[in-house]
């Protein structure tokens, strides 16, 4: 695992991006409620995820799922450019004033539906998703580059398998299966069906 990644993520206070009664167990490795029934997951699945990704300072990345603007802080620190999506304004509005607040200007937000990602800016090096799709969405793969990497919890709501998605020199994608997650759901298109 990258150590630079490590030592920020280790510096990175979790508690700053949670703001009701749940902010004291921040430390705590397991995801968290930050309301509009959407949750910050918990800190190794994070850092795992965004190891994933092996971003580098070149990458434009697209965010599904901005949250509480955890993943997002270490998506900006690590790469040139993040557009991030979030369907629940308010939650949009209080990420981008925490991540404004630590000093990213390299972030582009928006209030929309994720599961159609977005269009203007694509293609993506990178993207990540942080809320579970019942199949794999198209929309989004159709918005990763060649040699880009993109991450997704794809299954029920039960449980989920964690894909890692590559895109190989030749246009091909590639697909694993990482791990098992408990995501919220994307709503939209890609949204649960039963």
């Amino acid at each position: 695992m990258d150590q630079k990644l490590v030592d920020f993520f280790k510096s990175l206070d979790r508690s700053f991006f949670i703001d009701n009664k749940f902010k004291e167990y921040a430390y705590l490795d397991r995801p968290l409620p930050i309301g509009y029934e959407q949750t910050i997951s918990q800190p190794s699945l994070v850092l795992e995820m965004t190891d994933r990704l092996d971003l580098n300072e070149n990458c434009r990345v697209l965010e599904i799922g901005t949250g509480s603007g955890y993943q997002t802080a270490l998506l900006a620190e690590f790469s040139g450019e993040v557009y991030t999506v979030e369907r629940i304004r308010e939650l949009a509005e209080s990420a981008r004033k925490k991540l404004e607040y630590l000093g990213y200007t390299n972030i582009c937000y928006r209030i929309d539906d994720g599961s159609a990602g977005w269009e203007e800016h694509a293609p993506y090096d990178r993207i990540i998703v942080t809320a579970a799709a019942e199949i794999m969405p198209e929309t989004l793969i159709n918005q990763l580059a060649t040699g880009g990497i993109m991450i997704i919890p794809v299954g029920p709501r039960s449980m989920q398998q964690l894909k890692l998605i590559t895109r190989d020199l030749e246009g091909n994608l590639h697909i694993e299966t990482i791990g098992e997650v408990a995501f919220v759901e994307m709503k939209g298109k890609y949204g649960w069906t039963v």
